[in-house]
């Protein structure tokens, strides 16, 4: 591509904006904000080639615009910027919902002459900004494209390039498929985890509790952490998918406070088992639509440099970690591992060769 210009440059834009200059796939990235610090910063961090405050100058003579702003103020700066935009120019956007954006955005397109696809890479943190941007935030996460009847066919193509051009995975729904989709794997996850927080958070032995709360808290809460505004114009812009999904959810808790109440310990195991053999469905893929990845656990002391070295016995061999993660730690003593690997061969051959250096491995 050649000039691409992208709006907002926070968590997902400087994270792309990064991508496609270290993959070189951009002959120039122009970031556009309103913080004349935080541009400075996404410069710094490598996440453009130059910044701007000017909307109008940023964007013109874009090939590509990426909008990747709050989901509350996508339309608004599609209709700003559309009358700058030159006819032929690609815009995507970022945004969590599509269907609104989606109905919105395809008239100003057509009134400017310019092609309009929905897109919406299924990666982030709960840490927030440029200075928390990652080139390698894409890799291996899956990136929904939201086409319609009037989406031009190459301005699609561009974007599903550009998407898998950073490593992602590209799969096409419906706005509204799309919409409903997150509902329940995203948003619902979101608010379940904020409203665990708020019960824990409404007790009168809260200062009690929280220095007690182990990794389950931990884990299933992490999201509650992410951006309040971010997660307000989210939550507002789908609000009819996520009351369908929190009605449900009301149901299954209305079951599970029912089956405690009668004390019936079958039907309790019965109920748990069900979604226990349903989330081992979900813990065999690595992220999302990609295959199952091949795992291996290893103990490891704990010592400075031991990743380093478990990394340098399987690269020295060819070896390609795909996925890496510290399950478990005793500071001074040591802790667990798990690798993941794209194949059942590397799987066995890593095997071999870190118990022949023995250290402690198995499957997983």
């Amino acid at each position: 591509m050649e000039r691409v210009a992208i709006i907002g440059l926070g968590l997902i834009g400087g994270s792309l904006g990064m991508a496609l200059r270290r993959l070189g796939l951009a002959a120039e990235v122009v970031g556009i904000g309103r913080s004349e610090e935080k541009l400075q910063l996404g410069v710094e961090v490598g996440a453009a080639d130059t910044v701007t405050t000017d909307l109008q100058s940023g964007v013109a003579g874009a090939s590509l615009v990426v909008v990747a702003t709050p989901v509350s103020t996508v339309v608004p700066v599609v209709r700003e910027a559309a009358p700058h935009l030159r006819p032929g120019t690609v815009v995507t956007d970022v945004g969590s919902t599509k269907a609104a954006i989606v109905r919105a955005v395809e008239p100003i397109g057509a009134a400017h002459s310019f092609y309009f696809v929905g897109g919406h890479p299924m990666a982030g943190s709960e840490r927030a900004g440029v200075k928390n941007a990652d080139p390698y935030l894409f890799e291996n996460a899956y990136y929904i494209l939201t086409p319609t009847t009037a989406t031009d066919p190459s301005a699609l193509d561009r974007v599903r390039r550009l998407a898998e051009g950073i490593g992602a995975r590209v799969i096409q729904l419906a706005p509204e498929v799309h919409d409903f989709y997150v509902a329940a794997v995203s948003h619902l996850p979101h608010c379940v985890a904020a409203a665990l927080v708020n019960t824990i958070g409404a007790l009168p032995e809260r200062e009690a509790l929280l220095p007690l709360a182990a990794g389950g808290f931990r884990d299933t809460t992490r999201v509650a952490a992410g951006d309040v505004t971010v997660w307000r114009d989210i939550i507002l812009s789908n609000s009819e998918a996520i009351l369908t999904v929190l009605e449900r959810y009301r149901q299954v808790l209305g079951e599970l406070a029912a089956i405690v109440a009668s004390g019936n310990a079958q039907a309790l195991e019965e109920w748990l088992r069900k979604a226990h053999l349903l989330r081992q469905t979900v813990s065999a893929k690595s992220k999302g639509y990609l295959p199952e990845l091949c795992e291996i656990v290893v103990t490891v002391p704990d010592r400075p440099g031991v990743i380093a070295h478990l990394s340098g016995i399987l690269g020295n061999a060819g070896i390609n970690i795909c996925d890496i993660e510290i399950l478990r730690v005793r500071e001074g003593e040591g802790g667990t591992i798990r690798l993941g690997f794209a194949s059942t061969a590397d799987q066995e051959e890593a095997l071999a060769l870190l118990q022949r250096a023995g250290i402690e491995s198995r499957k997983r």
